[in-house]
């Protein structure tokens, strides 16, 4: 798993509280139960009357791709399957391929490899292949913006709070000494908004959007490769066609 998320997570936290130990305020503050339901329960409220009830059963995954998404394999890693593959089938025909596609573990590949086997025609086999890979950018990006929208509930549900905090101020008038207490409480359900927007919601999104980049350009890695296979194209030139799909930034960190 990347825990890249969490470290971001923890490293926003720390920061954020070494400020208020700087500013000679104290981070316990912040725990306060009533400000904490409203933003976090509201807000996941607020993004859940946005979606489709079809939806609903994808959130936990939608979570886990935010937070520990499965780490992408190294793009040469990829190649490198796919170039054995070629040799293989260049010298021994692509039925050779069949007992090689049972030990493939990715889903997307072993069933283009087998498409290819079965004799698919290559414009219908890159047609089918290139339909996954968009159904999966449209769902990665419903997963996205179910964040995105949270992020931009949470900050508008923190003013309510704060709203009903300094209703409860005005109400308390004729009592001064609790004053200080309760308008430092009022704003502390605007504080966990926007921390919680910042912090944790957009970010999210923003992980999943990367994510889906990444795993859809691998994909598309894995459709020329699986094309040139059935092709018959050499080995050596299959190996050139898909590095040269490969970021050099990418080519020199996995060469390092």
């Amino acid at each position: 798993m990347d825990p890249a998320t969490l470290i971001g997570f923890a490293i926003s936290l720390i920061a954020f509280f070494v400020f208020m130990i700087l500013e000679g305020a104290d981070p316990t503050s912040l725990i306060f139960l009533p400000a904490i339901v409203l933003v976090i329960i509201a807000t996941f409220g607020a993004a859940v009357a946005s979606q489709a009830m079809s939806d609903l059963k994808k959130i936990p995954g939608w979570f886990k791709m935010a937070v520990l998404p499965g780490k992408v394999p190294p793009a040469t890693e990829q190649i490198q399957v796919l170039v054995t593959l070629a040799e293989k089938a260049r010298k021994e025909g692509l039925l050779a391929l069949e007992a090689e596609v049972k030990k493939i573990e990715d889903p997307f590949l072993k069933r283009g490899l087998q498409m290819s086997i079965d004799g698919t025609d290559p414009e219908d086999l890159r047609g089918i292949l290139e339909g996954e890979i968009s159904a999966k950018k449209t769902e990665d990006k419903v997963a996205a913006k179910f964040f995105n929208n949270m992020g931009g509930y949470a900050p508008t549900i923190g003013i309510l709070g704060c709203i009903v905090g300094l209703m409860n101020v005005m109400g308390s008038l004729s009592n001064p000494e609790a004053l200080g207490p309760m308008v430092s409480a009022a704003f502390i359900a605007t504080l966990w908004g926007v921390m919680a927007a910042n912090f944790w919601f957009l970010p999210m999104g923003a992980k999943i959007t990367y994510i889906s980049a990444l795993q859809a350009a691998q994909m598309e890695l894995l459709v020329e490769g699986i094309a040139e296979i059935q092709a018959g194209t050499s080995p050596r030139t299959v190996r050139a066609k898909l590095t040269s799909l490969v970021p050099p930034s990418e080519q020199q960190r996995e060469a390092a």
